[in-house]
């Protein structure tokens, strides 16, 4: 193993799951975060079994379990007229079938079960207040400087700084991220509040005109995640600043009655703008390499951007493992390994996108599809995603 430790920049999903992978395998990190406390908004996450096979194996998915939500199907509506046009079925059959159950959580729970195992791992130190601000490579490592002055050395340097990433802009500063059209916003709204039809174990999702909603039950179902989605010109600036609750359903008005009336339990409400850009060329350079949004930024038509950051953190903390004295050769090998299953996610993210926001003729075509197709088979065909169990 090296002597030095791998160093993280970020504590977000990414950069505290990578550095329980790395613990796992007999590697120390140094996390850098530059906030001085760590905090989430209040915004939910989606983790398929593929995400839960690799937080079990941290020994996270358990610490988290009491206070996920655990829905038992996708329930497709129509959003003008809030008719059901399908049921996806998740549950046990989907747990027994792929090894793990789906899950949904408020990021700060999952935020918190990470945390809390970070803090009881000797190999990982969590330094906060770190902004990075540059970095040199030398022959054995690399030392990473704040805009404070402090330092850190380390074998390697991580970017697991999300789209805004630090590390990214100063390896491929011709590549910032690119504005994908669209707009999500992002609320929590207490159970106890809501109509039968939005408290029930299950994901709902409201497809409409040039926009949709999702909504899930978090917080040991004590509380209701919420996200709209809506098609947007311009870029908003800024990562979940606050917006209006009347701007949001100004932009919802063709949805039905009872979903508007379940929305307008909403007190606040956070927006932040898409990035769908092209690839990077590469996702490493020398000893220093992005993962997760750092790296390749995922639309949430398919709920998949926490979850691929979840698998990219063990596939490299195994491949570093592998060759823990020749980064370089590791970081090639884990853009081997995950280059082609982001970009079949990423792909299928943006069709997902482009059916939902249908309208006219073609919403009519994809309305009746639904309705005919099995729910088990339309699931079945995403095996493919769900069933990732971690083969490096």
């Amino acid at each position: 193993m090296p002597r030095k430790p791998i160093l993280i920049a970020g504590a977000g999903i990414a950069g505290l799951t990578l550095a329980l992978a790395l613990a796992r395998q007999g590697i120390a990190s140094h996390i850098l975060e530059r906030r001085e406390e760590l905090s989430e908004a209040g915004a939910g996450i989606q983790l398929g079994p593929n995400a839960m096979q690799v937080l079990t194996r941290l020994g996270v998915a358990a610490r988290l379990e009491p206070e996920a939500g655990r829905p038992e199907s996708i329930l497709v509506h129509d959003g003008a007229s809030g008719r059901r046009l399908t049921t996806l079925p998740l549950g046990q059959a989907m747990a027994a079938r792929l090894g793990a159950p789906y899950r949904v959580a408020h990021r700060a729970d999952l935020q918190a079960a990470l945390v809390a195992a970070v803090h009881e791992t000797s190999a990982i130190s969590l330094i906060t207040g770190f902004e990075l601000a540059a970095w040199d490579e030398t022959d054995g490592g690399v030392v990473v400087r704040a805009t404070s002055g402090a330092h850190q050395e380390g074998a390697a340097l991580i970017g697991a700084d999300g789209p805004w990433s630090t590390v990214r802009r100063v390896l491929f500063p011709a590549h910032p991220p690119g504005y994908a059209g669209k707009r999500a916003a992002r609320t929590m709204i207490p159970a106890q509040l809501a109509a039968k039809r939005f408290k029930a174990p299950s994901t709902g999702v409201w497809l409409g005109r040039d926009a949709h909603v999702v909504h899930y039950p978090v917080r040991g179902h004590r509380e209701i995640a919420v996200v709209a989605i809506v098609d947007e010109t311009a870029a908003r600036e800024g990562w979940g600043g606050p917006i209006e609750p009347a701007a949001v359903l100004a932009r919802l008005k063709g949805f039905a009655p009872e979903l508007l009336a379940f929305l307008d339990l909403a007190v606040e409400w956070r927006a932040w703008s898409l990035y769908d850009p092209p690839p990077l060329p590469a996702w490493s350079r020398g000893r220093v390499c992005v993962i997760g949004d750092a790296a390749h930024p995922i639309l949430p038509f398919l709920a998949q951007g926490g979850a691929m950051a979840i698998e990219d953190a063990e596939t490299l903390a195994r491949v570093l493992a592998a060759s823990p004295l020749e980064p370089g050769a590791a970081f090639a090998r884990f853009e081997t390994l995950r280059c082609a299953r982001v970009m079949r996610v990423q792909e299928a993210s943006r069709a997902n996108g482009r059916i939902f926001h249908m309208h006219g003729l073609p919403g009519l075509a994809r309305d009746v599809a639904l309705g005919v197709a099995p729910g088990r088979l339309m699931m079945a065909r995403y095996d493919w995603l769900y069933g990732w169990n971690g083969d490096v």
